[in-house]
């Protein structure tokens, strides 16, 4: 089956565990009119979360969910959520908690996540944040990057949707190749976005392509 999405303004559910500087991004390509989107809400599963203080002082609804009880009562209160704010699409922006099955189900093609390297490479359960960098630099690999894929049901292995390279120095530390990434994902996150939201994403199957911007 292939499928076109999304065609209208986005009302995201932006999901963020730590400082939220993806979830910075984005607001900063609806403020300049590169991303024809709303963020409906800002959901984390920690009450301190940098990101949290950052959409409040923008106005931005925001929501704690506990990942503590069973996956089907924190998929219950995910869901009712995203209703409440009439969410139509959901940007995961460095949050560190599987997405339970019946969220991902009820949000499919409508959920994208962002992940520091160039997927199918150094993804995986556990991998997140400076593990994903250090296991780039104890590889030996030359290029890392960032990618943007659509959440499935297991982690990292959803289709992909954009992604872009970052070059590896031969005397890299994790710290410097994280900033060189992190700033790759602060534009790559948005573009994104925006396809969804003009409508140039088709999905067949795990196959993505992108339409020009004349046909879409």
């Amino acid at each position: 089956m292939t499928v076109s999405l999304h065609r209208e303004p986005l009302a995201l559910a932006v999901f963020a565990s730590g400082a939220g500087s993806n979830f910075a991004a984005i607001c900063r390509a609806i403020d300049e009119g590169e991303l024809q989107a709303r963020i409906a809400v800002c959901i984390s599963d920690r009450p301190s979360a940098g990101v949290l203080t950052l959409a409040r002082e923008r106005g931005i609804s925001t929501e704690v969910i506990s990942h503590r009880g069973e996956d089907d009562e924190v998929g219950r209160s995910i869901l009712e959520a995203l209703d409440r704010y009439a969410a139509n699409f959901v940007a995961l922006a460095g949050y560190l908690r599987k997405i339970p099955e019946v969220v991902v189900d009820a949000f499919e093609n409508r959920m994208v996540n962002i992940h520091p390297s160039l997927l199918p490479a150094f993804g995986g359960k556990g991998m997140y944040g400076r593990r994903v960098h250090e296991a780039v630099l104890a590889s030996g690999d030359r290029v890392s990057g960032a990618t943007v894929h659509l959440v499935d049901n297991t982690y990292d292995t959803g289709p992909v949707v954009l992604q872009q390279s970052v070059d590896v120095s031969p005397d890299d530390t994790a710290d410097a190749l994280a900033a060189r990434v992190l700033q790759v994902e602060h534009t790559l996150y948005p573009a994104a976005l925006q396809l969804f939201a003009s409508g140039r994403v088709v999905i067949d199957g795990r196959r993505i392509t992108i339409r020009d911007d004349n046909t879409a």
